[in-house]
């Protein structure tokens, strides 16, 4: 197994009737299974249980049959793999064992007896790139921490914002992919993360870890030496945050959440951060505001997803704690109502603010209470599309009502 990549293990077992199908292949120093029950290291692709042969049915528990072989390329032609480009197959054992003829008794297609190797093109390299590191959520990240800095007091330094800009996208990137390449045996069980770049095998893990690196490095410099070093450290503290603390404990502790909204609040620090040189009343408040906003945000997403959780693994409040999920997204839903008061006490705002965006968050209280009532898709649903227009829009009114220049929070200059 050591000696040839191309060489790999079926074994075959008959547990109550069930069979399962073990492939072993080694890449990377890391070993990849698929098999039919739940406590795989990865699957790549979920196959149906096929039915187990009359003349196996009295077979022990404990016997089982391995079988090793090398794949070569088959002689004969055979149908491409449906939605993938057109690869080597592989050969068959050349000697029938009695294993293989019971999978035949079960007609498998050909694409469930075949391994086939994931070819990218350069064409397509971009928009792998774009989901390894997750655009969208990247996009969030990168808003958030321009409206920080946009709300900060001081005259505006383009070239300073932009550095900003691209040092926490690239931040971002890095932290994205590594979260992905940490989860792709938990991520194949999930019907929302199952076509991810990494589970499907349209790029390998190397190359994965090969850009992040590459996005990680150029993004903490950006910011420690372009910057300042305060918004570096928090950009260097956030993609190790994310990676080391929130990732693993999706999978032991529901504490992944408040993890993940503290994830979430840094940016709009960074913002703030990289616009004073300093963190202060207005930057904590910031990172309030998204810290407090993500839990009816999750919470809701979760609820509708938590059949997709519980298969892959992960230990959400949705899954363990339905009742606590509701109560702290309505919580927090009501901390947006305190926090946007408190924005003109800390010199954020106009006192205009806490007035104009209270419609918006009494509905989103409103949508969370009834998410904590009935307990149900409909309302999750509700909830959390809100949550995503939402926040741009309080980001929006809190610019709008930015505390002018010579206003209250304004601090004189020396000798002035």
């Amino acid at each position: 197994m050591q000696e040839s990549p191309r060489e790999f293990t079926r074994l075959f077992r008959s547990v109550h009737k069930r069979w399962m199908t073990f492939q072993h292949l080694t890449f990377l120093k890391r070993t990849y299974v698929t098999q039919l029950n739940r406590r795989l290291t990865q699957q790549v692709k979920r196959k149906p249980e096929p039915m187990a042969p009359p003349f196996l049915e009295n077979t022990p528990l404990t016997e089982a049959k391995a079988e090793i072989c090398e794949v070569r390329p088959l002689s004969l032609p055979r149908p491409p793999l449906s939605g993938k480009p057109s690869e080597t197959t592989l050969l068959d054992p050349d000697s029938a064992s009695v294993v293989e003829g019971a999978l035949d008794v079960g007609r498998e297609t050909k694409d469930e007896k075949q391994w086939r190797e994931m070819k990218l093109r350069l064409d397509e390299l971009p928009g792998v790139l774009a989901r390894l590191s997750k655009i969208k959520l990247t996009a969030l990240v990168v808003s958030t921490t321009s409206a920080g800095f946009a709300l900060a007091p001081g005259p505006f330094d383009w070239p300073c914002f932009l550095l900003t800009f691209v040092g926490t996208g690239l931040a971002s990137c890095a932290a994205n992919s590594i979260n992905q390449f940490f989860e792709v045996p938990f991520d194949s069980n999930m019907n929302r993360t199952k076509n991810r770049p990494l589970v499907r095998g349209q790029i390998s893990p190397l190359l994965a870890v090969s850009f992040a690196t590459c996005c990680a490095v150029p993004g903490a410099a950006l910011l420690t030496w372009g910057v300042n070093p305060l918004t570096g450290a928090l950009g260097v503290f956030n993609i190790f945050l994310y990676t080391c603390c929130y990732t693993p404990l999706k999978r032991i502790s529901i504490a992944n959440t408040w993890v993940g909204a503290v994830v979430g609040a840094i940016p709009p620090v960074m913002g703030w951060t990289a616009a004073t040189g300093s963190l202060d009343a207005g930057a904590f408040l910031l990172g309030g505001i998204l810290y407090s906003w993500q839990f009816p945000h999750f919470n809701a997403l979760s609820w509708a997803l938590r059949e997709d959780y519980s298969r892959g693994g992960y230990c959400m409040m949705s899954v363990t704690h339905p009742a606590l999920c509701r109560r702290v997204a309505l919580r927090h839903c009501l901390a947006l109502i305190g926090l946007s008061a408190a924005a003109p006490v800390l010199d954020v705002t106009t006192w205009t603010f806490p007035a104009i965006s209270l419609p918006i968050n009494l509905y989103i209280s409103y949508l969370g209470f009834r998410f904590y009532a009935d307990a149900d898709r409909k309302s999750s649903r509700k909830l959390f599309f809100c949550s995503l227009w939402h926040l741009p829009l309080l980001l929006l009114l809190m610019l709008t009502c930015k505390q002018p220049p010579g206003g209250a929070g304004t601090r004189e200059e020396p000798g002035g």
